[in-house]
């Protein structure tokens, strides 16, 4: 049997999908050869009370019989539950999403629409969980994450695998979603230092201040497909250590990943209720913005969306985090290292088919582009595109037909207004896959800011090209872009480096560094048109955005010298 088959089998363990058949636990259907080692993959680790469930995945299918063969491909579809009070409960809502594998159009799992009724119970079971789980002690809820932690990283290659089956980014790179996310657990694991207050002894005569931060009550988070597990991590991990209650939408086009996490949550120790998972649309979106027991909202995904949440949200006094689009610049200087940089920006353009909100997307060049564009074809051109669990793999599909169809008419829109194309990868064909949302990379070059590809975010495997006069051109370029989520420049001058950091308006800058997401202990910090929210994603600011501040002053003496006293109190004569 195939290590990937073996993957995929492992990945179906999760009790959240309920299998409707059960064909492929007869071991008659698989060849003799591998019978044994089949039903060992599916059945063997999993705990007594697991649903089995079988994953759908471009599996290597040389080593079965036809008829095996044949009964992987007719397995029906799993069924998506919710999780409520630590349980995965069966949806009884008769609407139904497909969720389907990009790269074979195949039908992997039906997300439920749920129901008002169910809504409101999973936000009864968080509002009631947190009642004992504010009042948990910090360092149990930080022995939770510790123990999360390392069951991430026991269960990582079975979490990758499901968001290459669900979402398409190759295995490698399904593999750093998860690790970017178990950052921020780890970050959660020393909460006690980062929800310190303050005190100040003696403000006035016998008196002392200081601030605490506690919980606000059931927080919520709506995810995107990009990212389907580190988003959640982004979210839930920092939200509960503070000692908060969470309902989590995963997208209901990838939502495996997370609810996997919540299981993984529940073998760590978190108690009931503490963390649910709530499948949807608009209508379960706009019951979170809506619900008064809800006290804040984290989101990421597009502008639209982003948008209504934040305006529908803070409508009703919640507070609210959105990160939405973006139009990364990276700014080339004439002095960068050709290899380096060449190297980066072919990585972050087409890396994750370009689905990431902070890919570079547009390369500005100081000077001459032309003496770039080549490297980056050849570069471009050697880029393997696949299913995603093939070895090598670079690129893989994009979430959806739609996804590819709006990807391909904004490259024909560049075209048309006099974009030159240096690479196409709209017509890209791949031997197994035909049916799969493909887009190769591509390379636009005599791009300006009035074309509609530039305005717009593409969000898929494209590069666009500019030229700027000089550095200062370059920043007024990425400035007057409406998007400030990240930015990088490629020199070997310090003084640019430092001109461009300093002056250049977007929240993230890298410096020979392509993607420069910080690490946990700092926050993300998306700006302008990518942000709406007053304080962003993990770090302190993340602490901040769970916790409500509360000041304390007490006075103890042993009898009042002074009578009443009515005028406004200070520390001393004026």
């Amino acid at each position: 049997m195939s290590g990937i088959v073996r993957q995929a089998l492992r990945a179906s363990k999760c009790r959240g999908y309920q299998h409707i058949g059960s064909q492929l636990l007869n071991g008659s259907k698989v060849c003799s050869r591998n019978a044994a080692l089949f039903r060992s993959a599916v059945v063997g680790a999993a705990r007594p009370d697991a649903v089995i469930a079988s994953s759908r995945v471009p599996w290597d299918y040389s080593s079965f019989s036809t008829s095996a063969v044949k009964a992987v491909k007719e397995t029906p579809a799993l069924k998506a539950k919710n999780y409520v009070g630590g349980k995965f409960v069966e949806s009884q809502s008769t609407e139904h999403i497909d969720v389907l594998n990009p790269a074979t159009q195949e039908v992997v799992s039906r997300v439920p629409l749920t129901t008002h009724e169910e809504f409101e119970t999973a936000v009864a079971v968080a509002k009631e969980a947190y009642k004992t789980w504010r009042k948990t002690p910090v360092t149990a809820r930080q022995r939770v994450m510790l123990k999360l932690q390392e069951l991430i990283r026991r269960d990582m290659d079975k979490l990758a695998m499901s968001v290459t089956l669900e979402q398409g980014k190759t295995l490698a790179d399904a593999r750093g979603d998860v690790f970017r996310g178990l950052e921020v657990v780890e970050q959660a694991c020393g909460m006690a230092n980062q929800q310190m207050g303050e005190f100040v002894e003696n403000v006035s005569s016998g008196i002392d201040t200081y601030s605490i931060r506690q919980p606000l009550g059931v927080c919520a988070g709506i995810c995107p497909f990009n990212f389907p597990a580190m988003i959640p991590l982004w979210m839930f991990p920092m939200a509960v250590t503070t000692g908060n209650t969470f309902v989590l939408k995963p997208s209901e086009k990838d939502p495996g990943a997370a609810m996997l996490l919540a299981e993984l949550a529940t073998e760590a120790g978190l108690p009931p209720g503490v963390l649910n998972i709530v499948h949807g649309t608009y209508d379960v979106v706009n019951q979170i913005c809506d619900h008064p027991d809800i006290k804040a909202v984290s989101f990421v995904g597009s502008d639209v969306a982003g948008m209504h949440i934040y305006s529908r949200a803070s409508a009703t006094g919640k507070r609210v985090q959105c990160n939405m689009g973006a139009k990364n610049h990276a700014v080339i200087m004439p002095d960068a290292d050709p290899e380096a940089t060449l190297n980066a920006l072919v990585g972050a353009a087409f890396g994750a088919a370009g689905q990431r909100c902070m890919a570079i997307s547009t390369a500005v060049f100081v000077g001459d582009s032309k003496r770039w564009e080549e490297g980056l074809r050849e570069r471009g051109v050697k880029l393997k595109v696949t299913g995603g669990t093939e070895p090598g793999a670079d690129l893989g599909p994009v979430i959806s037909k739609q996804s590819k169809e709006r990807i391909c008419r904004l490259v024909e829109s560049g075209a048309k207004a006099g974009a030159r194309i240096v690479l196409d990868g709209r017509g890209i064909k791949v031997p197994g896959y035909e049916q799969g949302n493909f887009v190769g990379p591509t390379i636009l070059a005599d791009v300006t800011e009035d074309m509609e590809c530039y305005k717009e975010e593409i969000f898929g495997p494209v590069l666009l090209c500019m030229e700027a006069a000089s550095l200062q051109d370059a920043i007024e370029i990425v400035n007057r872009n409406k998007y400030g989520n990240g930015t990088a420049i490629f020199t070997k001058s310090g003084a640019a480096a430092r001109a461009f950091q300093h002056e250049v308006d977007a929240g993230q800058v890298g410096i020979n560094v392509p993607i420069p997401v910080p690490l946990p202990f700092f926050s993300f910090t998306g700006s302008r048109g990518s942000f709406a929210g007053d304080l962003n994603f993990y770090g302190k600011a993340g602490v901040h955005f769970f916790t409500q501040i509360k000041t304390v002053t007490s006075q103890w003496k042993e009898k009042d010298l002074h009578g009443v006293a009515m005028a406004f109190p200070t520390s001393g004569k004026v």
